[in-house]
């Protein structure tokens, strides 16, 4: 899960949470040659990371990156500009831990040893991995696409991140 060389700019306050349609909760989709998988946020556990991804995600930032991380039965992990595990959107985010536990389909942002070091880089949680609880900002859940995540191969492209 390590990253390096940030700023070490916060992320500024933003709006955490934007209803849809009818009060439903908008989701992140992230299309891939497999399919798309849609996430839920958690936006009560995990406000600041959710309005900085949320930014993120309106800026096209993740259109176009890669997996760079692919552990069969653990994680599958992107959102790096350099496509190496090393890079970021330059904006360092404080951890907000909670007691939302790493099941299949769990969606946290990555980091180095600096528990405030996690930018732009998330992963997707393969299994249940209880060493993670409490120790990466957990910020959302995979609702459908876990099928297209678990075929997720080193390089697969991000093709499009959108809200809706």
């Amino acid at each position: 899960f390590g990253q390096s060389s940030f700023a070490d700019e916060a992320a500024p306050p933003a709006k955490a949470s934007k209803k849809g349609k009818k009060g439903k909760e908008k989701m992140m989709h992230i299309e891939t040659k497999h399919g798309t998988i849609e996430i839920e946020f958690f936006p009560k556990e995990a406000p600041k990371t959710v309005a900085r991804i949320t930014e993120l995600v309106n800026k096209k930032f993740y259109d176009g990156l890669t997996f760079h991380r692919v552990v069969p039965g653990f994680v599958i992990q992107g959102g790096d500009p350099k496509g190496d595990g090393t890079g970021g959107s330059g904006q360092k985010l404080p951890a907000e831990f909670s007691s939302k536990e790493h099941v299949e389909g769990t969606v946290s942002m990555a980091r180095a040893m600096d528990i405030n070091s996690a930018d732009s880089q998330f992963y997707i949680s393969l299994g249940r991995h209880p060493h993670l609880d409490k120790q990466y900002t957990v910020f959302g859940t995979v609702k459908k696409g876990m099928d297209a995540a678990k075929k997720i191969q080193v390089g697969d492209k991000m093709v499009k991140v959108y809200i809706k």
